[in-house]
């Protein structure tokens, strides 16, 4: 069975000959075929000359006396004749390029269909073959171009808008609720960018993602992807956090619990566009297509994923630093591709511990260096009295938030009140605790 794309047959051939007249009447036009490639090319024989065109355009000069030199037996003088003579040059190359990419990806998902319904009679586990999809998919997907130049004064006055925008307060950052982080991030987090939260474990970095991504929810959509807690695990904080509950009450209510404060966290619940998926070992491709399917349906603004560490790679038998760069990569772009902020937690490597009663460093995010060279925004918490008990009383509630990493702006210590009882953080009033020193370091 033929298959023909949306476009007509007709249209396609027109395309390629327009594209290849145009081309050996103009190669400078070649600068602006960059992703046209041979196989994008339905008819073979048009397929040859594009190949054999960009080959001797590379080494240098060509005409079609060199072209049929080459191509003696595949395509004769006349026909490259014809296709130099080709005079409709009414579109631009660009528009030609993009109809014959289209209809390339339409007939590649054609024969995507034939191989979802060979994959579905497979013995081999589903979600292995729902992968194996997705990853042939994610093939198909135009992906924007960033490469295009643009002059100083081009870029100065388009940039005008912008500021333009952020004085009349319509493009601003996102607040984390946490204000003198979104003063050291310059008005928060910003569309496009990759954050990461790191710690040591029971440091706090699920509840400071749910803090963050409660309070952002009043004014935005925000997904939560979590990979470690459950469900019930998450609507119990989410109780706790909006209504000021104690945890340990909600888990047993028998003992005391303020239904009171209940009914007012669930209906602060209904002012918050706070989306929850709970699954463990997602991969990248997952991942992005949950954060899609969400950005469609709700309109997607932030993305919390808890954590980085509990994600899979796409091929389990590479290294595992060579799959956390993966998926921190494949985060950066989904932050980018769906013009969305990505905050992504993860945990410092064990020996981060030894060094005392500090905030983690760069270079102790666990697995791989690519997660500090992909993120925009690096920061770190650190509890003190998690680590030396006898600090007292007035450590009990005290937590740093160390910006390590800041692309765009500067870096410091954000001072931070950690209220157990309700797993959540706010700001730190006043002056910190006193700093005390130990044989174990001082922070």
């Amino acid at each position: 069975m033929n298959f023909e794309p949306h476009e007509t047959l007709r249209s396609v051939e027109m395309s390629e000959m327009a594209a290849l007249s145009i081309l050996m009447n103009y190669p400078p036009a070649f600068d602006e075929c960059d992703k046209l490639l041979p196989e994008h090319f339905p008819t073979d024989w048009m397929r040859s000359i594009y190949a054999e065109m960009r080959r001797q355009h590379n080494a240098g000069e060509f005409d079609v006396i060199s072209l049929s030199e080459a191509l003696e037996g595949v395509v004769s003088l006349e026909d490259l004749h014809t296709v130099y003579r080709y005079n409709d040059h009414s579109r631009s190359i660009k528009k030609h390029v993009y109809q014959l990419i289209t209809s390339e990806k339409s007939r590649r998902l054609y024969q995507l269909a034939g191989f979802v319904q060979t994959v579905a009679f497979e013995q081999t586990p589903i979600q292995d073959r729902i992968d194996s999809v997705a990853a042939e998919l994610q093939k198909l997907e135009d992906v924007e171009d960033f490469g295009e130049w643009v002059d100083a004064h081009e870029s100065a006055i388009k940039h005008l808008d912008v500021l333009e925008q952020r004085e009349a307060g319509t493009n601003t950052g996102i607040a984390s609720g946490i204000y003198d982080f979104d003063e050291m991030l310059d008005g928060g987090f910003h569309k496009g960018n990759l954050i990461v939260i790191g710690a040591r474990p029971a440091m706090g970095k699920s509840a400071l993602g749910l803090t963050m991504g409660l309070h952002i929810a009043q004014g935005a959509c925000v997904g939560f992807i979590s990979m470690e807690m459950s469900r019930t695990d998450i609507s119990d904080r989410q109780v706790a956090i909006l209504g000021s509950v104690p945890l340990s009450a909600i888990k047993r209510p028998k003992q005391g619990l303020q239904y009171d404060r209940v009914v007012e966290s669930v209906e602060l619940a209904k002012t918050r566009r706070f989306y929850v998926v709970e699954q463990a070992g997602l991969n990248i491709l997952q991942v992005k297509a949950k954060a899609k399917a969400l950005k469609r349906r709700k309109g997607l603004d932030v993305l919390i994923v808890d954590y980085i560490g509990l994600m899979s790679g796409l091929d389990s038998k590479v290294s595992r630093a060579y799959q956390i760069e993966e998926i921190s990569r494949g985060l950066k772009n989904l932050a980018k591709e769906l013009g969305i902020v990505v905050i992504c937690l993860a945990q410092v490597n064990r020996g981060a511990a030894d060094r005392g009663n500090t905030p983690p460093g760069l270079h102790e995010l666990r697995d791989s260096g690519a997660i500090e060279q992909d993120a925009d925004v690096v920061a770190f918490i650190h509890r003190p009295i998690m680590v030396q008990p006898e600090l007292g009383a007035d450590w009990q509630s005290y937590a740093v938030l160390r910006v390590a990493k800041n692309r765009q702006g500067r870096c410091g210590d954000v001072h931070l009140c950690y209220i157990g009882e309700q797993t959540k953080f706010s700001g730190w009033m006043g002056e910190p605790p006193k700093k005390a020193s130990s044989k174990r370091g001082d922070l």
